[in-house]
C-alpha cells in the first residue's frame, strides 16, 4: 500500500484524538484494554499530545488521495519512557492505523519506512513500546525483529519497551 508522512500541525489536532478514540474503541471491542484512557483522555495524555505537535513530532500516515489512514509520533528522546540514553535512537509513539485501512500490513509498512529512514541518518536504535498486558503486540513487535530489554512502570500501567538495533 503507498502511503506517505506529512507533518502534523498544530490545526489537526482533533484528527489525532479522533484517531487514537477510534483505536481505543476497536481495542477494546476486542477485550484489549491498552489505550481505553483515550476515550476520555486524562489532563497528563492531553498535555503528552499537544507536546507532541508543539514538537513537530506527529505525522499522519497519508494515501496518493491525501486521505488520512493513520498517524505516529516520531521523537528522538523520550525520557518519559526511557530516561536518559546515550545513544543515537529514535522512538515510536501513537501508531495508529484507521480501522478502514487496517488489514493492509501498513502499520509494518510504516514501522519498516521509519527504521529505514532512522538508518540512513546513522540512528544506532528505533524503540517503542506498548503495555505489557497486550501479548499480541509484544508478539507482533517480536516478530518484527524488536528485542525485550525491560520495562517501565507509569502511572497508566506497564510497558514493555523495545528495542531494534540499526547499524
Amino acid at each position: 500500500m503507498n502511503f506517505k508522512l506529512k507533518q502534523a500541525h498544530p490545526h489537526d489536532i482533533q484528527i489525532a484524538f479522533d484517531l487514537l478514540k477510534s483505536a481505543s474503541k476497536t481495542l477494546e471491542q476486542k477485550n484489549i484494554s491498552q489505550w481505553k484512557y483515550w476515550q476520555d483522555p486524562p489532563v497528563e495524555k492531553i498535555k503528552w499530545v499537544e507536546d507532541g505537535f508543539l514538537n513537530n513530532e506527529f505525522y499522519f500516515i497519508k494515501n496518493v488521495n491525501d486521505a488520512v489512514m493513520g498517524m505516529v509520533r516520531i521523537l528522538e528522546e523520550d525520557l518519559s519512557y526511557w530516561g536518559a540514553m546515550n545513544d543515537q535512537s529514535k522512538y515510536i509513539h501513537s501508531l495508529v492505523i484507521d480501522k478502514s485501512f487496517s488489514g493492509n500490513n501498513l502499520g509494518k509498512q510504516v514501522i519498516l519506512y521509519i527504521e529505514e529512514n532512522s538508518k540512513k541518518n546513522n540512528f544506532q536504535y528505533l524503540r517503542l513500546d506498548c503495555d505489557a498486558s497486550n501479548a499480541k503486540l509484544s508478539a507482533y513487535y517480536e516478530n518484527l525483529g524488536y528485542i525485550l530489554v525491560g520495562q517501565k512502570q507509569l502511572p497508566l500501567g506497564v510497558y514493555n519497551l523495545y528495542q531494534k538495533e540499526l547499524i
